[in-house]
């Protein structure tokens, strides 16, 4: 398939698997602060707004879907890392090692009660090309 225009224009969601949908729903929703946008009805499904893409919860098994969690972090863009990390950290968050400068960005690694890798990260300096 040729075409003038990329096929893929954007990433609409990622999906997190949970084993426990209410105390995902709890994380996201308030421990993290993100706007619920959407439940799945009856099923255990919800969605996440961070501003730039949504993260779909759902409880793996009620979907037939064997539960695994994400070990590569989804990275959630903050504007300070270190006042970001401290507020979670007030919230109960446990970060997995102190934060890292990689030369063009901050990061702090954790994870959601599930084991799902997450990071909060900023990114300072350009992208090179």
């Amino acid at each position: 398939m040729t075409t003038s225009t990329p096929l893929v224009t954007g990433v609409d969601f990622v999906t997190l698997p949970t084993q426990d949908f209410d105390r995902a729903v709890e994380f996201y929703g308030t421990t993290l602060g993100l706007p619920n946008s959407a439940r799945y009805g009856k099923m255990p499904g919800a969605e996440f707004e961070t501003g730039t893409v949504t993260i779909a919860v759902l409880e793996s098994e009620a979907f037939g879907i064997e539960f695994s969690p994400h070990g590569h972090p989804i990275a959630l863009h903050v504007e300070d890392v270190e006042a970001a990390r401290s507020e979670l950290e007030s919230r109960g968050i446990a970060f997995l090692a102190d934060p890292m400068d990689a030369g063009v960005c901050h990061m702090a690694h954790f994870k959601d009660p599930d084991g799902n890798a997450l990071m909060l990260h900023h990114r300072y300096a350009p992208r090179s090309s």
